[in-house]
């Protein structure tokens, strides 16, 4: 395994290219715009899925599943959102192909199999859902109704990258009915809270919470909450969305329900997602040159484990000195792998999970053995020592633990000193050219005034943050009085 990559200071982009491809978590597939995720990565991501499905759970939502096909008619009934995705969207026209009579042994399209209705592939469920919403809503009783699916959807992307922008990619998308305004805000805001909770915690990755502005909220939603993170380049990455859909949706397809008052309403509504982009995310956060840095809650092994020997006999002593740590591990639930392969090198094997991040590594050789020692490698840090065997089980412990807090306050700290509170549009300029990050300023709150700084120095408003919105001042392009500050970015 080569392990020289292109360093971040000289290429940034193609450092991220090539640790997910040496790291073993994708690769581009025959399939344009498309990804295979390799076991490597798909066990990162099933730990990122496990975990959110549980505090999902934790909050009383159920999992279901719905038809990856839209038909356009049920796609077009709520117009901003079609409108919003009509130009990604992949359709299906035909249901059979047949023998090419001209080509033997190739296919083309039977010319009578032609749909009467054009099928969209699902860029999103919230059409379908609600069509099958409509016949499970009738009065309060029903309500809320709080539903999430794990799926794949296709968003016909012409520029792709792994993980960050594919034409096929995996996520969950909520979607869940209330009886009121005030419920449905709250269920919004709950799940943003989640998605920051979970991105803090087990991804070890500060973010930003708040409002979308107009321009950038979800097609057919009348809010959208947010978590932004910031990446080692200086650039933004939108890292989950959670929308009020207002009563949208339930007008588009007539779901009305009987209240307690004996009225007839619409249901309120939300929807919100996370996706494979949180693989970015990870890897952008916290991975050096070295290649990638895994915080322990989200890494398939948390500690590998590496005989050093000569002969068979030197491997049989190891393994036996190894086996009470192999014990122990398993009791505590910790993941690990005893590298034991005699067809690589430890070299190749010390570079191999050095570029996989896996957070802790032990190596064992005779002398540790006779001395009763074992070294420890933390991938954090890039630190070895030798400790007394003994000692290990509460060094490993107390490793792990200190590896997740530190990648997130390392993270933190670069984040916070990459925040530039600005009050002239000179200085925002220049901060985006130059230095990039999170820059905090005033805004008038139009979206010509957004478009115009946008279309000038290609940073957007990442979002509007409730705990600094309150504070007037005047906008930095217009110079208009501004209700608060923002936050803008460059982005992913």
């Amino acid at each position: 395994m080569g392990k020289k990559l292109t360093s971040r200071k000289e290429d940034y982009s193609k450092w991220y290219n090539e640790l997910v491809v040496k790291a073993d978590l994708a690769e581009n597939s025959s399939v344009r715009g498309c990804m295979v995720i390799k076991p490597y990565g798909y066990a990162i991501w099933e730990k990122m899925k496990n975990q959110l499905d549980k505090m999902f759970k934790e909050t009383g939502h159920k999992n279901a599943y719905f038809p990856l096909f839209v038909p356009k008619s049920l796609f077009e009934a709520e117009e901003k959102n079609a409108e919003g995705f009509a130009k990604e969207c992949a359709v299906v026209t035909h249901y059979r192909l047949k023998n090419d009579s001209s080509n033997k042994g190739k296919l083309v399209v039977d010319e009578n199999s032609k749909l009467e209705e054009e099928l969209i592939v699902r860029p999103t469920s919230e059409a379908v859902i609600w069509n099958t919403y409509k016949n499970w809503i009738q009065s309060y009783r029903d309500l809320p109704i709080l539903i999430n699916q794990w799926a794949n959807v296709v968003r016909w992307e012409m520029r792709t990258r792994l993980f960050l922008r594919t034409a096929e990619f995996l996520w969950q998308e909520g979607h869940t009915a209330h009886e009121n305004k005030n419920e449905a805000i709250d269920e919004a805001l709950l799940i943003n809270d989640i998605y920051a909770e979970f991105a803090e915690k087990f991804m070890a990755m500060p973010v930003l919470k708040g409002l979308k502005s107009e321009s950038e909220r979800f097609a057919g939603a009348e809010d959208t909450y947010c978590i932004e993170a910031l990446m080692q380049d200086g650039k933004a990455l939108q890292a989950g969305t959670s929308h009020f859909l207002g009563q949208n949706f339930a007008k588009a397809f007539d779901v009305k329900f009987a209240t307690k008052k004996g009225d007839l309403d619409y249901v309120w509504a939300t929807s919100w997602g996370v996706s494979t982009r949180l693989m970015g995310a990870l890897i952008m956060t916290h991975s050096d040159d070295n290649g990638l840095v895994l915080p322990p809650k989200l890494a398939p092994i948390e500690v590998v484990i590496i005989p050093i020997y000569k002969s068979s006999d030197e491997l049989s002593e190891i393994d036996k000195y190894v086996s009470p740590i192999i014990e122990k591990l398993k009791s505590s639930g910790i993941s690990f792998l005893y590298d034991s392969r005699d067809t690589h090198k430890p070299g190749f094997k010390f570079n191999e999970h050095e570029i996989k991040g896996v957070p802790i590594r032990l190596v064992v050789g005779p002398n540790d053995i006779k001395n009763s020692s074992i070294e420890i490698f933390r991938r954090d840090k890039m630190q070895k020592e030798v400790i007394e065997f003994e000692n290990l089980s509460n060094k490993i412990s107390f490793l792990l633990k200190d590896i997740q807090e530190n990648l997130y306050n390392k993270a933190k700290v670069f984040r916070d000193s990459n925040i530039n509170e600005v009050d002239s549009y000179d200085e925002f300029k220049k901060i985006i050219d130059q230095k990039g990050g999170f820059v905090s300023a005033h805004w008038d709150g139009t979206p010509e005034t957004e478009e115009k700084i946008k279309k000038e120095t290609k940073a957007t408003i990442r979002c509007i943050p409730t705990d600094e919105f309150s504070v007037k001042g005047k906008c930095i392009y217009s110079n208009n009085p501004s209700s608060g500050r923002v936050i803008f970015a460059k982005a992913y």
